[in-house]
């Protein structure tokens, strides 16, 4: 077993970023990557389960669900292999903590005069966020796809209409920097994402008190016997998935070769009968353009046949 988790797995990236011990890591971390407006001090996190109003309706499942000290919602997902609509997704669950935010019941508030009233929400909401790690590209028809592609709403002229719903897509497999070109802490901590669980040493790259803990927290012989257990049923599920992936995708490429094949002798095989018939009709004296008309096959074709 490596000497550090697998942050792809759900107990790593859990371990890593989700308890309460190491709010300061994710703090960290996603202050690389939201702009300076956005940054946040401080956070807490927050039931990961959600479910719709009623029993009917859907629920969703977050990896990491936090608030900032303005109370504004952080959803953080690693997402490890793509999905037919994952942008569907991703902005379904970024609509439940928009909706929560709505009143329920009646809320009493006391007025300038001392007196209790009823006050009616007006609507105002807080700022959202998702971020969300991607182990693949998802703009696969973006000849040049960016690292992080930051989202929000905007009108047709392309300024921006609601700055209060933020998304961050973090396409992983277009982080392509070795240790020696490490520069800025989002490079750092890209790198130790993509490279963790096969690193067998600290990068002198990243000697920083923040890094020194990530590396601890991810050490999997500082865990528990507990902890390792569950480390490694899931990291044994995550290996068995991912070659479940490749067997399947193998299987489509071998499938797709023989139809490919099957295509091909097809048409040699149509093209060889249609050969053999305008053979026939050459050597029965039929106008070479009446053949062609009836086999589909050139002039040129037909005056090279025997």
């Amino acid at each position: 077993m490596s000497r550090f988790i697998d942050p792809y797995t759900d107990f790593g990236f859990k371990k890593l970023f989700g308890e309460e011990a190491n709010k300061d890591l994710l703090i960290d971390f996603l202050n690389t990557i939201l702009p300076e407006k956005h940054q946040i001090d401080t956070l807490e996190f927050r039931q990961q389960e959600q479910l719709g109003p009623s029993a009917s309706e859907r629920r969703a499942v977050f990896d990491i669900y936090c608030e900032n000290s303005k109370g504004e919602p952080f959803i953080v997902e690693m997402q490890k292999e793509d999905q037919e609509f994952f942008k569907d997704r991703s902005l379904f669950y970024t609509a439940y903590p928009v909706r929560e935010q709505g009143q329920r019941g009646k809320i009493q508030v006391m007025g300038p005069d001392g007196k209790t009233r009823e006050k009616v929400w007006d609507f105002e909401l807080k700022a959202v966020y998702y971020i969300a790690i991607l182990n693949f590209i998802y703009d696969e028809d973006d000849p040049d796809p960016v690292l992080i592609r930051e989202v929000s709403l905007k009108d047709q002229f392309g300024k921006e209409f609601y700055d209060k719903m933020r998304m961050f897509y973090i396409q992983m497999p277009v982080f392509q920097l070795g240790e020696s070109e490490l520069k800025t802490r989002q490079d750092k901590w890209l790198y130790f994402l993509q490279h963790l669980p096969n690193l067998e040493h600290i990068p002198a790259m990243m000697r920083e008190d923040v890094f020194q803990k990530a590396f601890h927290t991810s050490e999997v012989a500082a865990m528990s016997k507990k902890e390792r257990d569950s480390y490694e049923y899931e990291l044994n599920h995550y290996r068995t998935y991912w070659a479940t992936i490749e067997t399947a995708k193998k299987k489509a490429e071998t499938a797709e070769k023989k139809a490919e094949t099957a295509e091909k002798n097809a048409e040699a095989a149509e093209k060889k009968a249609k050969a053999e018939i305008a053979r026939n009709l050459k050597k029965k004296g039929i106008d070479i353009t009446l053949i062609a008309e009836t086999t589909g096959l050139s002039l040129d074709e037909i005056k090279r046949l025997d």
